[in-house]
């Protein structure tokens, strides 16, 4: 019994005591116990800090691992390495396209291009270096993968803010351009930091820049250095000079600002970058690379043209197909354009747009076109600026002809009798409501067609056109090339159905040629590849569509417009021939005239129909006309206009007889 209160007092005693214990213990930490206390908690803490051995321990196991995990990794993305690669280029490719000119000239080259291969032991030594100073300068230290090229350059992106060097190795580059997509992730760059390596090993340095230079991209469709070498400097690559080099080397950052025929100033710093890169890693001295420095880069012109020419190149190359069907081969193309004739064009007609009356008088656009007697076109310019509209105003734009189109009027009645020394009266008409008036807004009595049709009198014209038959009329000028469906109404006599300029300018090319079909071309064969020829222009033997007399008699009331009637702007040093046309408001002002080597049209207005300011047809491009013709026919003796047109049927075996010709025709002169 005396044990129970002392056992219950006990255990009250030890419940009491035990919180005392604690807090006397927490106070303490504080007072003169604390160091005491203190040490005992750096004992416990001591105890958890893993030792040696565990440190040693933990790395051994977090590098297994990391052996594991990029094993893993390598061996993912390095499934399918592989095992050889060839020298040769690839084989898909779009195919290349050279069109050349008559005289011999690369009017443009088109698709992808690739050269021979080359070695880079056949080349000069600064080749070579110019591309690893100016590309990787550690090309020969590294092992495919620049490690201290990749901590340079991230420094330099990181102190600039911006990615403004790569570290990429040439090897790097060439894995990616040989095996790889253009995206970029992680994988891919896992991918060509393997193939990096995997080159290393399979090849000599030597044969990894003569890959990297067989198929980098160099601009304007060319993949290699043989190509951009030929492309650019009309050289062999192993011809290649220092600076020709240095220009090369500079393309592959960027290779359409960089192009020297896009923009030679800028082609030509960024070459100087390389020489300076090439004197810094010690490969040429300082001297020699001020020396070879330029500020513009003289290349191999690929024809006097200007990009004016493109007009007509674009136009060739939509019409391939129709002679040889699908393109899958590389090809050359011969065409009719002479690039002297072309450049004339380009010159006077930007002259002449660029002239203060043409800008006071609203003149915003013009096209020129220029061919044979026979239909080969030897000019072409669609616009005032490619780069601005690629619109070809020559074969695509539909335009009011204007009095242009009287041809086909007078040629209608020529057929029904009524000759050039006919008499009609210039007089007031009113046809359902509707009365034509003269330019002049006045009228002249009695004149004859001859004098009619040189001073563009619009009253007799609608006279003429409503006696022999609007369907007659509508049915010379589709027999003489017009594709463009023309209204049926008294109005069309005055050019008021839209036409192309190149149909209208065919049309007065078979009156030149004295009356024999033309049909406007620009191919006259095309070439494959080992030389082997797809397509060849025969001579085709020409329809008569004209009686020569008739022909005769509308060349002489044509000429009649140069020398005394309103086309007298026009008149150059030798016999011409041709016909003004200007529309309501002066919104179309054409001329369309011809000697007995050359037809060439002219037209200015603007792409919204706008009116120019009293722009005539015998105004300004009466004198475009004048200005590229007489320059056209420098050094050429001068023919009267009836020997072109019996050279003409000498060529055919003309015999004297004509026939008249069915509607037939149109439909094939549509193809080109």
């Amino acid at each position: 019994m005396a044990q129970r209160p002392f056992k219950r007092q006990q255990t009250v005693r030890k419940g009491a005591t035990t919180p005392r214990k604690r807090k006397k213990r927490v106070s303490s930490s504080g007072g003169s116990g604390g160091k005491k206390s203190g040490s005992g908690i750096l004992s416990k803490i001591g105890g958890m800090i893993p030792g040696p051995e565990a440190i040693a321990r933990f790395i051994v196991i977090m590098g297994i691992w990391g052996l594991v995990i990029g094993g893993g990794i390598v061996a993912y993305y390095g499934y399918g390495l592989p095992e050889k690669i060839s020298f040769e280029v690839a084989s898909e490719r779009k195919p290349s396209i050279r069109v050349i000119s008559v005289d011999g000239a690369v009017l443009g080259s088109y698709g992808d291009r690739y050269g021979s291969p080359v070695e880079v032991s056949d080349l000069p030594d600064h080749v070579g270096l110019a591309f690893a100073s100016i590309e990787d300068r550690r090309f020969y230290d590294h092992f495919g993968i620049d490690i201290l090229g990749i901590l340079r350059a991230s420094w330099v992106n990181l102190t600039s803010g911006r990615i403004a060097e790569g570290g990429s190795t040439i090897t790097q580059q060439l894995a990616k351009n040989l095996f790889l997509s253009p995206e970029r992730n992680f994988g891919r760059k896992i991918e060509e930091v393997l193939l990096a390596l995997w080159l290393e090993f399979k090849f000599t340095k030597q044969q990894i820049l003569s890959l990297y230079l067989n198929r980098i991209y160099f601009g304007s469709g060319m993949y290699g250095i043989d190509a951009a070498s030929r492309h650019y400097f009309g050289t062999d690559p192993r011809r290649l000079n220092l600076y020709e080099a240095a220009v090369l080397a500079g393309l592959p950052k960027a290779p359409s600002r960089y192009n020297p025929l896009v923009d030679p100033e800028d082609s030509a710093k960024r070459a100087n970058v390389v020489l300076d890169a090439m004197a810094s890693n010690g490969v040429i001295t300082a001297a020699r690379a001020e020396r070879a420095k330029q500020r513009t880069v003289r290349t191999t012109r690929q024809g006097k043209s200007g990009p004016g020419v493109r007009y007509f190149t674009d136009w060739v190359l939509d019409r391939v197909r129709d002679y040889i069907g699908y393109v899958d081969q590389d090809l050359t193309i011969h065409t009719t354009l002479d690039s002297r004739l072309q450049e004339i064009a380009e010159f006077n007609l930007e002259r002449a747009l660029a002239s203060p009356v043409a800008q006071q008088k609203n003149v915003g656009q013009a096209a020129l076109l220029a061919m044979t007697p026979d239909g080969a076109v030897r000019a072409m310019v669609g616009g005032r600026d490619y780069f601005e509209s690629q619109y070809n105003r020559v074969t695509q734009a539909r335009r009011q002809p204007g009095s242009v189109f009287k041809l086909f009027v007078y040629l209608a009645a020529l057929d029904k009798g009524i000759g050039s020394n006919d008499w009609m009266r210039d007089m007031a008409i009113s046809i359902n409501g509707w009365e034509p008036r003269n330019f002049d807004r006045k009228h002249h009595g009695t004149m004859s067609i001859r004098d009619a049709v040189a001073t563009s009198n619009n009253s007799i014209a609608v006279q003429v056109a409503m006696e022999v038959g609007l369907d007659n009329v509508i049915k010379k000028a589709h027999d003489m090339g017009v594709s463009s469906e023309l209204g049926r109404e008294p109005s069309l006599a005055l050019g008021t159905s839209e036409v192309s300029m190149l149909d209208l300018t065919g049309a007065y090319a078979i009156v030149a040629n004295g009356g024999f079909s033309v049909f406007p071309h620009a191919i006259r064969k095309i070439v494959g590849q080992g030389g082997v020829v797809l397509f060849e222009r025969s001579d085709e033997f020409p329809v008569r569509l004209m009686n020569p007399l008739h022909a005769g008699e509308m060349n002489n009331m044509l000429s009649s417009v140069v020398a005394k009637g309103t086309g007298r702007n026009a008149i150059i040093d030798r016999p011409a021939a041709g016909k003004t046309g200007t529309t309501s408001d002066s919104r179309d002002a054409w001329f369309i005239g011809y000697t007995a080597e050359l037809v060439a049209g002219v037209w200015m207005g603007n792409d919204n129909g706008s009116p120019m300011d009293d722009v005539s047809g015998g105004d300004l491009p009466a004198k475009l006309w004048h200005d590229f013709m007489l320059h056209a026919h420098q050094n050429l003796p001068v023919r009267s206009l009836g020997k072109a047109a019996l050279a003409r049927s000498q060529k055919v075996g003309e015999d004297g007889s004509w026939r008249e010709f069915t509607s037939g025709f149109t439909t094939g002169n549509t193809k080109q």
